[in-house]
């Protein structure tokens, strides 16, 4: 989700007698860019500086963008799909409400046929 990379700091200093606290970003260009897509993951933390200042240290996640395997084609039925992604065989279908119960049942039937035959197909091409 966030492309936000590197170490961003940010510096915790107080302004004048007021109990204001002022907050000043290093790298305020990537942090506003990724405010503006609307989320910045990551981890802040108050830490202590050498010279004994609090400084509030923002270190964003480096995460990689989830790819995903596209579904792969194993039969196409009359009003369905069979495919096959990473870890399911999906079974789609769909009928008409205004065929009649017998008749979808019939249909549902010969459809789940043709799907246990792609499959059937599918081990025995793996097989060999």
């Amino acid at each position: 989700m966030n492309k936000l990379a590197g170490n961003s700091k940010l510096r915790l200093t107080k302004i004048n007698s007021k109990k204001m606290k002022k907050i000043e970003i290093i790298n305020e260009k990537e942090v506003l860019k990724a405010l503006k897509r609307g989320i910045v993951e990551g981890r802040l933390a108050l830490v202590k500086t050498s010279d004994g200042r609090n400084m509030i240290e923002f270190k964003a996640y480096k995460r990689k963008p989830q790819t995903y395997r596209a579904d792969k084609l194993i039969c196409l039925l009359e009003n369905g799909w069979v495919k096959e992604s990473a870890q399911r065989i999906k079974v789609h279908e769909s009928v008409d409400k205004h065929l009649g119960m017998a008749r979808i049942v019939s249909i549902l039937e010969r459809d789940m046929r043709d799907a246990k035959n792609a499959l059937i197909n599918l081990e025995l091409e793996e097989c060999l």
